[in-house]
């Protein structure tokens, strides 16, 4: 395997698995087996301290902080086509989990350096993940550090941590022994979180125990984007090359005409009574131009 391309990343060795589940969400199945060649991942999710330094570095201006294109949103009102992105804000009581615009909020001004918008800031955490990254941010990302976004089945493969099967990654109990192993919502989503993790919002890197590989957060905290095009595992499991752009946009999706990619890992909004993607077979389809406070990334180089 050689010496790590980059400091802070783990070997993760060729193998094959059983991908997916047929025993969760539908997106998940077929379950099927994969073959995945050796790569290098980074241990933990890009950090904010690590974000700005490429910020610096380049003059990258996120899509969060640039004004939607007014081609991609016909009959769009123009205050909505302003530099925004999407946050979490939790309703003050019970108002069921049917509508999850109840909770979720496009705030202008909401961006990387103020991920729960305008008067919010990083100050103190510069080992979070990084979060309102677009797709493209993390891709540029990846170039300028030399590295790539995985590929769904790396991902996965890297979060089970050596194990074959399991329903989490460290076993087959969310909260072993009551322990929290990754930062995820407990309580009565999407109003109260009874902090049982100690966490609200992201947590900092290396914060909850890392998996068999080493590698940390790779559930829990954020999502993380993947380079493939979103399909379901079913269109897609006798096609090694995986789904296409096109056939990856759903115009009865909320992305719309947007193509999507493939997310992975659930993130700290992930709770038992509403999204159990905690898991290395979840999956979730994201439009590309789609950035929110709970959406980060990790990369990775190939052998």
């Amino acid at each position: 395997m050689g010496r790590p391309p980059a400091r802070d990343m783990v070997w993760i060795p060729a193998g094959s698995f059983l991908m997916g589940s047929d025993h969760h969400y539908p997106e998940e199945a077929p379950a099927h087996r994969v073959a995945v060649a050796g790569f290098w991942i980074d241990r933990a999710p890009v950090t904010n301290a690590q974000f700005r330094k490429f910020v610096k570095a380049t003059g990258h201006v996120t899509v969060a902080e640039q004004p939607a294109d007014p081609a991609a949103y016909p009959g769009a009102l123009p205050e909505l086509l302003a530099p925004a992105s999407i946050v979490f804000v939790p309703p003050p009581g019970p108002i069921g989990t049917g509508d999850p615009y109840r909770w979720w909020q496009y705030l202008p001004g909401a961006c990387w350096r103020h991920p729960e918008g305008p008067g919010s800031s990083i100050k103190a955490r510069d080992h979070h993940p990084v979060v309102h990254v677009a797709h493209a941010d993390a891709a540029a990302y990846a170039a300028w550090a030399g590295k790539q976004l995985p590929a769904e089945a790396e991902w996965e493969w890297a979060a089970r941590g050596g194990r074959a099967e399991g329903e989490f990654a460290w076993g087959e109990e969310l909260h072993p022994g009551g322990r929290p192993m990754a930062n995820t919502f407990q309580g009565d989503f999407p109003h109260h979180n009874s902090l049982l993790d100690g966490w609200e919002r992201t947590s900092p890197v290396g914060a909850f125990p890392p998996n068999g590989y080493g590698l940390l957060d790779m559930i829990g905290n954020v999502w993380e984007w993947t380079d493939d095009w979103y399909g379901t595992h079913a269109a897609t499991v006798d096609s090694p090359e995986g789904c296409c752009r096109e056939a990856s946009i759903d115009p009865a999706s909320q992305h719309g005409s947007l193509p999507r990619k493939v997310v992975k890992g659930g993130s700290f909004l992930c709770a038992p009574s509403y999204c159990r993607r905690y898991r290395p077979a979840a999956r979730m389809a994201q439009g590309i131009d789609t950035s929110t406070c709970h959406m980060g990334f990790r990369c990775l180089v190939r052998r």
